[in-house]
């Protein structure tokens, strides 16, 4: 049963519980967006950070993802933790994250995750999987016995929810269904039909 009044609180104590039972990723995430052509792109992103200011993911500005939110900054994201039998789902806007978050971010990062970002135009055809090693290789060359800085089109996007959903699955398939949507400084669940 759902008690709480606050999606952000509950989210955090759901993903505690995910983080213990979930065997893959558990801040794995779909994030849909709308291309310029109006058609939706769904794919797969890490969740970086969820506070109160929202949900935080990274990826290369010039992806198809990128490029669709500089074009319209609406998103869906959908959280799904399948040993739990639940998910969250919130939807918003995007807003780009402050330089010194995304540097503190990329400066976490695996190397070979900061050579990649600078190695692949992603999204892009490449005409063999050699070519793009051998852009691995070179960048991984221009930054040998350096610290690799942050490429200019890599970077975050934090969603600001407008709306939470909140599912617990159920065998008699009568699932709970709660909903938050923003009231005054907080928020207002209420309950949804299966």
């Amino acid at each position: 049963m759902i008690e709480a009044q606050d999606p952000l609180g509950l989210w955090k104590a759901w993903y505690t519980e995910a983080m213990a039972s979930e065997r893959d990723v558990p801040d794995a995430m779909q994030v849909a967006t709308l291309g310029q052509d109006g058609r939706p792109h769904l794919r797969t992103v890490l969740a970086k950070q969820v506070d109160e200011a929202g949900v935080v993911f990274y990826t290369n500005l010039n992806s198809r993802k990128g490029q669709d939110l500089k074009g319209d900054a609406r998103i869906a994201a959908t959280f799904h933790w399948k040993s739990l039998e639940r998910q969250v789902h919130v939807e918003g806007r995007v807003r780009p994250v402050r330089s010194s978050e995304a540097d503190a971010y990329f400066a976490s990062r695996p190397r070979g995750s900061q050579i990649g970002a600078w190695a692949s135009a992603q999204s892009q055809p490449v005409t063999s999987r050699e070519l793009l090693e051998r852009q691995v290789a070179e960048v991984s060359s221009r930054f040998e016995g350096r610290e690799v800085p942050r490429p200019p089109h890599w970077s975050g996007f934090r969603i600001v929810p407008e709306r939470w959903e909140f599912w617990q699955g159920r065998h008699d398939r009568l699932h709970d269904r709660f909903e938050f949507l923003p009231e005054g400084p907080g928020w207002t669940m209420r309950r949804l039909q299966p």
